[in-house]
């Protein structure tokens, strides 16, 4: 299996943050996945931010959960973007999407689009939370999904397989050799985060890591070449 390059909330380290602009860029470097996060705002709608407020990320003040998609809309997400709902980002890119699910009560909603738009083969869903992990593949069987940790105890192994999840996306800083090797063993993928320097892509090859997220689209051409 090839070394996968993640483009984390598009190329975030050359434009603002899930935006569909950064999403585009992301798939004209060849990023093989572009990761987003969701969330639902006050009219249910799956917005593409990371934070639950907007204060960092926008022009405008607090929580996505309290705002319409029409108050959404009405903000500038950097360089004049506006803040997408997942929907469009399908539309604007044809790339494998990886789509993490930072509020809870959006893995319904996600699920929804997902059967729709018969999404299984494009989107896997990633997320810090078990029981958004364990819900998404209740409802969309076949999906493929990741658990998400910054910091973890011993049982992280065990509660990825415990949600069905193939994956863990975690801290490229805290990975050790021997958590990546019971990992392999049990059949789950390791991807590090987020992975900027040549030395964290350094220390993702070393360790034997199945691939990395980073914000910058040099990573992909170096990780090629990097043993």
């Amino acid at each position: 299996m090839s070394f996968l390059t993640i483009g984390h909330r598009g190329v975030m380290g050359v434009e603002p943050e899930n935006t569909l602009r950064s999403f585009v860029h992301a798939e004209q470097a060849g990023m093989d996945l572009i990761e987003l996060d969701l969330h639902l705002s006050k009219d249910g709608a799956l917005a593409v931010m990371h934070d639950a407020e907007v204060d960092r990320t926008t022009d405008g003040k607090g929580p996505i959960a309290e705002k319409t998609l029409t108050e959404l809309r009405e903000l500038d997400a950097g360089r004049g973007e506006r803040v997408p709902v997942f929907e469009e980002v399908l539309d604007a890119v044809g790339s494998p999407l990886q789509a993490e699910i930072k509020d809870v009560a959006a893995a319904r909603t996600l699920a929804e689009v997902m059967r729709r738009r018969d999404l299984v083969d494009r989107v896997e869903v990633i997320s810090f939370h078990d029981e958004a992990i364990a819900e998404i593949a209740q409802l969309v069987p076949g999906v493929r999904t990741a658990l998400v940790a910054s910091r973890w105890s011993e049982d992280v192994v065990d509660r990825a397989k415990a949600v069905g999840a193939t994956r863990l996306v975690l801290n490229v800083r805290r990975i050790t050799l021997e958590l990546v090797e019971k990992a392999h063993a049990e059949g789950l993928t390791v991807v590090g985060w987020v992975v900027n320097t040549q030395d964290h892509l350094r220390l993702a090859r070393g360790l034997g890591l199945d691939g990395a997220t980073t914000d910058f689209p040099e990573i992909r051409r170096a990780g090629r070449f990097t043993a």
